[in-house]
């Protein structure tokens, strides 16, 4: 576990900080942690962990590849943090190196496939007893997720940033670094793609002898669409090796 300014990404709590003085703004805990302010990253942090989260889980969709993204990318953006211009804004700049953390991962899982061993360490991993059948909600939120992780990353991370998070094309081009136009083109495909997939996993649940109503269509969810956990605790992490 690398630790950052003594503290880790998970150990960061919730909440703003104590006393009645302004919040600073993004570039000024930036610029405060370049001059050796210890508090000043974790500030940081607190205040954009949930975002950086949701998007490294619906990239990743693995919360032990979204955690060790995000660690990763915390870590270099603490060591590169005097290299930060300021010529966009702080959270763009986090969001980057956190999808490019995702995507060295996705990269380097696809040279190297490895099949997970069932020791439940995966969100997807039933608790309890499961039930006789999946509500149409539930069901749909499933065919989604899987839709979406059959995606080649770079349109997956596309379409999670723009359609998933709610990001404008502009600002989903800054944080993968590519032209607005190939941010376009990628959702475009990625879309096509999974009204494709969807149709097809629809049709796979109903020959299954799923009964329920078919309705045409690929769209992915809003950002309220399915919940995204929270990541895990060291201590989860440890209990579920």
């Amino acid at each position: 576990m690398a630790y950052i300014a003594g503290v880790t990404f998970r150990d960061v709590p919730p909440g703003g900080p104590g006393g009645g003085d302004p919040e600073p703004s993004d570039a000024e805990l930036v610029r405060a942690h370049v001059a050796g302010d210890p508090e000043a990253f974790g500030e940081l942090v607190r205040r954009h962990r949930d975002r950086l989260w949701a998007v490294a889980l619906r990239t990743t969709g693995d919360r032990e590849e979204a955690a060790d993204a995000v660690q990763d990318a915390l870590l270099s953006a603490h060591r590169a943090a005097a290299s930060f211009r300021g010529d966009s804004a702080v959270t763009t700049w986090l969001h980057r190196i956190v999808v490019n953390a995702c995507l060295d991962r996705l990269r380097r899982r696809r040279a190297h496939p490895t099949v997970p061993l069932p020791d439940g360490s995966r969100d997807d991993q039933p608790t309890g007893p499961e039930p006789v059948a999946p509500t149409p909600d539930q069901d749909t939120v499933l065919l989604v997720r899987d839709a979406l992780a059959a995606l080649p990353v770079d349109q997956r991370a596309a379409i999670v940033l723009v359609d998933v998070q709610g990001y404008g094309v502009a600002e989903a081009a800054e944080m993968l670094g590519i032209a607005e136009g190939t941010v376009k083109s990628r959702c475009a495909r990625g879309r096509a793609r999974m009204a494709l997939s969807l149709r097809e996993l629809r049709d796979g649940h109903s020959d299954s002898g799923h009964d329920g109503n078919r309705t045409g269509g690929g769209d992915v969810p809003s950002r309220s669409s399915g919940t995204v956990t929270s990541p895990p605790t060291g201590r989860e992490r440890r209990d579920q090796r």
